[in-house]
C-alpha cells in the first residue's frame, strides 16, 4: 500500500473519527470529500466538496489567488476584479504615494480602467491542481539512509518530477512537504504579472484603529484594497502592457447582502503561512520564554523611534509607513501569543501529552524500537539550541534593524568581485547596475535621524544580551574609545560612512572602477556589517543548520508516531503557504471573567471611538456625513445599522490576510484580516474558547466603494445576492 494511503487510512478514518476542536484545522482542499464534507454539511454547509475544489469543473479554488508573496486575494467579478486587504496592498499604495498625491491618507479610486495604476513586480498566483506525489518522491528511500542522503534523494526525485511536468505544460509546479515530511504534494500554478491598483480607502478607514486596535476585538477597520488582473490578448498571463485586457476567471465569488448572523456556517479559503501545532513542549518554552520577550523589546524600541520622528512630519510618516506596519505586526502578535500560551497552560498540556506518548512508546517492543527516545532527544536538542537561537534572533531583529548596516552589506558581492586578481568587468558592471536600482529604492524610504538612533539602541542591546563569542571586535572599541557610549559611536559611524548619503554612493557607482573597492571595504558601516555576517557564517550558520536538521528529522518521526498512536484522530497538516480550507461558525467569545464580546461591530462604534487628536481614530468627514444621514442604502443590516466587522471560529494564520469568508451557500460575506489578540497563540496551540478570526463585513466594503467613494460602477461589476 502506498505510504500516502497508509497515512490517510491511519489518520482519517471517518467512521471512527475523533473531531478536533470546533473551528480548529487547516484542511487540504483536494481531501475535503473524504475528510470534511460530512462534518461541514452537518454544520450547515449547503454545497459539496466538489464545489470547493474541482479539477474538471470550475470551483471556488479558481477564484483564490496568492497575492504577492504573503497574502490571499479573491476574484469578485468576471473582469478580473480582485479583493484583498488594505494592509496587503499597503506597500503598493505607498509606492504610488507622495506628499502631493498621498493615497495612503486620502485613498485612491480609479473611476475607469484607464486610471488603474500598474504595480511592477506584483504578482497573483492561481493554483490549478494538487497531486499526491508521495510515492514518487520517496522512490529509493530506505531506513538505512542518513538524513542528508534522504534529503538529497527527495530533492533529486522532486526536481525530476517538476522538470518532467513543466517540460510539456504551460504551468509551473513545485513540490511541498506536508505532515512534517511524511507526505508530499505537487502544487501546479499559474502566475499573473500585470496587477493594477483599482481602489483603496483612506488609511483612516483601511487602518482605522491602527496599531492600538491591531489584533484586537472589537474592531472597526475597513481593511480592503482592490486590484485588477490583466492578461495578454490571448488570455494568458503577460507582463504589463497597455494592450493587455482584464482577466476572465473560471470562477468569481457572488457577494451576499444578508450578512453574518450568530451560528452561521463560515468557511475561510486561503493561504495560511506557517503554523507549528505539533511542536514539543521544549519548543514552546524557547519561543515564549526566551525568543518572544527579546524580540518584543527590540521591536518596541524601533516603533517608539519611528513614532517620535513621524508624528509631526508627513514626509517621514509616508517613508516609514510600510516599515512601521511590518515591525508592529508581529510585535503585538508575539505579546498576545506568549500571554495566550501562559493562560491556557499550553506548555503543561504538551508535557502531559508527552508523558502519555512515552507510556505508549514503552507499551510494546515495536514502538520502543521505532520511537524510543524521541522526547529525551527533543529536550537535548532544544537545550543546545537556546544560546544559538538567541544569537540568531538578535542577528535578525537587531543587526538587520540597522538600515545602514543591512544596506552597506549589499555591496559585499561588488567588493569581492573587485578584489579578484583579474576582475570580470562584465559581471562588475551588472552588479553596479543592480546596486544603482537598490540604492534608489533604499533612499526613497530612508530617514537618517531615525536610523542613527536605532543604531545606537541596537548596538547597546546586542552588547548587553549576547555572549562575547558572537560579538564583533567593534564592541571593544566602543568600550575603550567611546566609554561604552553607543550613541556617540553611532554619531561617529554616520559621520564617517558614505552609506547614509545617496549622493556619495551614487558618485562611486556612476564612475565605478574595481580599485574603488578599498574605499567601500574600509567604510565603518561596511566593516561592521562584514564582521556581523562573518560571525554569523563562522559561528551560527552551521551549528544552527545541524541542530535544525536533527530537530526536523525527529519532528517527522514524532508526527508519524502521533498518527500511529491516535489512528482515529483527524490530523491536519501545518500551514506552509499552500491553499487550505478552514471552517467554523459566527460567534462571539469571553476573553476573561465577566466580559463577553458579541460577534459583530457597527458604524456606531467608529463614531464612539472617534478622537481627532489621535491619528488612529480620526474619522473621515464624508463617513460622518453618511452616518449622520443614516445613508447606508441596501448595505444596512436588517437591524438598520451598518455592520463593519464580525468574528467567527475559523482557524487562520498569517497569509490568510485577504482570504474570503464564505457562507453556507458559497457566497462571499466577509474579508478576513486579523485574529483576536487573545487567540494569537493559535499558530502553535489552539484554544476553541477564544480563537477567533476577524473579518470585515462585505457590506461595509460595498458601502465604502459605492456610497463613500462614489465608485458604484465597480459594484455593478459584481454579482450581488439579495
Amino acid at each position: 500500500m502506498k505510504l500516502s494511503k497508509i497515512i490517510i487510512v491511519l489518520s482519517f478514518i471517518i467512521a471512527t473519527r475523533i473531531s478536533v476542536f470546533a473551528g480548529e484545522g487547516m484542511w487540504i482542499p483536494m481531501l475535503l470529500e473524504e475528510m470534511n464534507e460530512t462534518e461541514m454539511q452537518e454544520m450547515g454547509f449547503k454545497l459539496t466538496a466538489e464545489d470547493v475544489y474541482s479539477i474538471n469543473n470550475s470551483s471556488m479554488k479558481d477564484a483564490i489567488m496568492l497575492f504577492g508573496r504573503g497574502c490571499t486575494s479573491e476574484l469578485i467579478s468576471d473582469q478580473g476584479l480582485m479583493l484583498t486587504n488594505h494592509h496587503c496592498g499597503f506597500s503598493n499604495i505607498q509606492k504610488h504615494s507622495s506628499v502631493e498625491h498621498d493615497y495612503l491618507t486620502d485613498g485612491f479610486w480609479a473611476m475607469d480602467k484607464s486610471e488603474e495604476l500598474p504595480n511592477p513586480g506584483l504578482t497573483a498566483t492561481l493554483m490549478i491542481e494538487m497531486r499526491d506525489v508521495t510515492t514518487e518522491v520517496f522512490n529509493g528511500i530506505n531506513d538505512k539512509m542518513t538524513e542528508a542522503e534522504r534529503k538529497a534523494l527527495i530533492k533529486d526525485n522532486s526536481k525530476a518530477l517538476i522538470d518532467g511536468f513543466e517540460k510539456d505544460s504551460p504551468y509551473n509546479a513545485r513540490i511541498m512537504a506536508f505532515y512534517e515530511g511524511n507526505q508530499f504534494y505537487m502544487i501546479i500554478t499559474e502566475t499573473f504579472r500585470d496587477i493594477r491598483l483599482v481602489g483603496a480607502p483612506p488609511s483612516n478607514i483601511g487602518k482605522f484603529g491602527g496599531d492600538t486596535d491591531h489584533w484586537m476585538w472589537p474592531r472597526h477597520t475597513g481593511d480592503f484594497s482592490l486590484f485588477r488582473v490583466y492578461v495578454g490578448k490571448d488570455g494568458k498571463p503577460a507582463e504589463y502592457s497597455e494592450d493587455n485586457i482584464p482577466y476572465t476567471p473560471k470562477y468569481h465569488f457572488p457577494i451576499s447582502l444578508k450578512g453574518a448572523n450568530k451560528g452561521d456556517f463560515t468557511m475561510v479559503f486561503g493561504y495560511p503561512a506557517r503554523t507549528e501545532e505539533y511542536l514539543p513542549s521544549f519548543a514552546l518554552e524557547l519561543i515564549t520564554e526566551i525568543g518572544n520577550p527579546q524580540k518584543i523589546k527590540l521591536r518596541e524600541t524601533r516603533l517608539d523611534i519611528f513614532k517620535k520622528y513621524s508624528k509631526n512630519d508627513a514626509e517621514v510618516r509616508i517613508k516609514y509607513a510600510t516599515k512601521h506596519a511590518r515591525v508592529s505586526n508581529y510585535w503585538k502578535k508575539m505579546i498576545g501569543e506568549s500571554a495566550g500560551i501562559k493562560r491556557m497552560n499550553a506548555i503543561e498540556k504538551k508535557q502531559d501529552y508527552e508523558n502519555r506518548f512515552t507510556k505508549w512508546v514503552n507499551s510494546s517492543d515495536y514502538t520502543k524500537t521505532e520511537y524510543g527516545g524521541i522526547i529525551s532527544s527533543f529536550e537535548d536538542y532544544y537545550n543546545q539550541l537556546k544560546p544559538l537561537s538567541l544569537a540568531y534572533d538578535y542577528f535578525s531583529e537587531d543587526v538587520m534593524a540597522m538600515e545602514i548596516i543591512k544596506y552597506s552589506f549589499s555591496f559585499r558581492r561588488l567588493v569581492n568581485m573587485s578584489m579578484e586578481k583579474n576582475p570580470d568587468l562584465v559581471k562588475i558592471n551588472a552588479e553596479v547596475e543592480r546596486l544603482k536600482n537598490s540604492t534608489a529604492t533604499f533612499f526613497k524610504d530612508y530617514y537618517k535621524p531615525i536610523d542613527k538612533e536605532v543604531v545606537g539602541k541596537m548596538l547597546m542591546y546586542y552588547d548587553q544580551n549576547i555572549e562575547d563569542i558572537y560579538k564583533p571586535e567593534l564592541f571593544n572599541k566602543i568600550h575603550k574609545k567611546f566609554d561604552s557610549d553607543y550613541k556617540a559611536y553611532a554619531n561617529y559611524l554616520f559621520e564617517k560612512s558614505i552609506f547614509d548619503d545617496k549622493n556619495e554612493v551614487e558618485e562611486i557607482l556612476n564612475n565605478y572602477k574595481p580599485k574603488y573597492y578599498k574605499k567601500l571595504a574600509k567604510d565603518p558601516a561596511y566593516k561592521l556589517a562584514n564582521d556581523y555576517y562573518s560571525i554569523f557564517n563562522s559561528k551560527l550558520r552551521n551549528p544552527l543548520n545541524n541542530l535544525y536538521t536533527k530537530i526536523d528529522s525527529l519532528q517527522r518521526i514524532y508526527m508519524k508516531a502521533q498518527m500511529n498512536m491516535e489512528p482515529g484522530k483527524r490530523f491536519y497538516p501545518n500551514a506552509n503557504f499552500s491553499l487550505r480550507v478552514s471552517y467554523g461558525i459566527v460567534e462571539g467569545y469571553s476573553p476573561k471573567d465577566a466580559v463577553h464580546y458579541k460577534h459583530f461591530t457597527t458604524l456606531d462604534g467608529i463614531m464612539q471611538k472617534e478622537n481627532p487628536d489621535i491619528y488612529d481614530y480620526v474619522v473621515e468627514d464624508r463617513l460622518k456625513e453618511l452616518y449622520n444621514n443614516k445613508d447606508y442604502g441596501k448595505y444596512a443590516d436588517k437591524d438598520g445599522s451598518l455592520h463593519v466587522a464580525f468574528v467567527a471560529s475559523n482557524h487562520t494564520s498569517g497569509g490568510n490576510s485577504g482570504s474570503p469568508v464564505i457562507d453556507a451557500n458559497g457566497n462571499l460575506i466577509g474579508l478576513n484580516f486579523d485574529r483576536c489578540w487573545e487567540g494569537t497563540m493559535s499558530d502553535i496551540a489552539y484554544d476553541p474558547s477564544v480563537c477567533r478570526n476577524i473579518s470585515m463585513d462585505i457590506r461595509y466594503f460595498l458601502f465604502i466603494v459605492d456610497k463613500f467613494a462614489g465608485a458604484g460602477y465597480l459594484v455593478e461589476e459584481m454579482d450581488l445576492v439579495e
